[in-house]
């Protein structure tokens, strides 16, 4: 499932708070492609000079903000630790506090000790193929879990699966009337009104088309 996850797991910008009003970034990583140390070919025979290890990072980057010409050559700086030593790392932790909260502090502590949300994390051609097939129930209870659910939960690309597995027709007409009023909509109009609808583009269009030849 890990694989699953992107490489930048969690990002968050923000400014220091006054008098500093420095920028910051964190990052967090799900890995980084490393090469074995010498010391460490030395000591193993079974590892490779060409193998990699996957490590995880929490970076912390911040820029210095100041008109006094002390800091006008400054350049940005970088605290990057594995997140093991990030969970140990009590100064870092209060940094990340006073410049995020201590909400976020919790949620990348959290994530450095594996506690991931697979489900939110997955790409979402994915998730749309998986809540296709949820009954109408559950999806409106998933749309409430978070603003990125809600979000596909009402998706356009969401709704026009839904309707495609449960209607054997879809006309082209069908079609450009679901993209004009959103296949969501079109999911829950009754059928006599649909049929109302489509009456009437085609009364438009064939007085469109009537103005064009006369």
């Amino acid at each position: 499932m890990a694989a699953l996850l992107p490489e930048v797991v969690f990002e968050r910008r923000g400014r220091a708070p006054a008098p500093s009003r420095d920028l910051c970034q964190l990052v967090v990583t799900r890995r980084e492609v490393v090469q074995p140390l010498p010391l460490l070919l030395s000591v193993s025979a079974n590892v490779r000079s060409d193998s990699t290890f996957l490590l995880p990072k929490v970076i912390f980057r911040w820029w210095k903000i100041s008109l006094r010409n002390e800091f006008r050559e400054s350049r940005p700086g970088e605290i990057k630790e594995s997140q093991e030593d990030f969970l140990g790392d009590s100064s870092l932790h209060i940094q990340i506090a006073i410049v995020f909260g201590a909400k976020v502090l919790e949620h990348v502590l959290s994530l450095c000790r594996g506690n991931y949300d697979f489900l939110e994390r997955l790409p979402v051609p994915l998730l749309l193929y998986i809540i296709s097939f949820l009954e109408l129930e559950d999806i409106a209870s998933l749309s409430q879990v978070s603003h990125r659910f809600e979000m596909i939960c009402n998706s356009n690309a969401l709704w026009e699966n839904i309707v495609e597995n449960l209607c054997d027709t879809i006309t082209p007409e069908m079609k450009e009337l679901a993209h004009e009023m959103g296949w969501k909509k079109f999911f829950f109009t009754n059928r006599l009104q649909l049929q109302l609808q489509l009456r009437r583009r085609r009364q438009k269009q064939d007085a469109w088309n009537k103005e064009v030849t006369e």
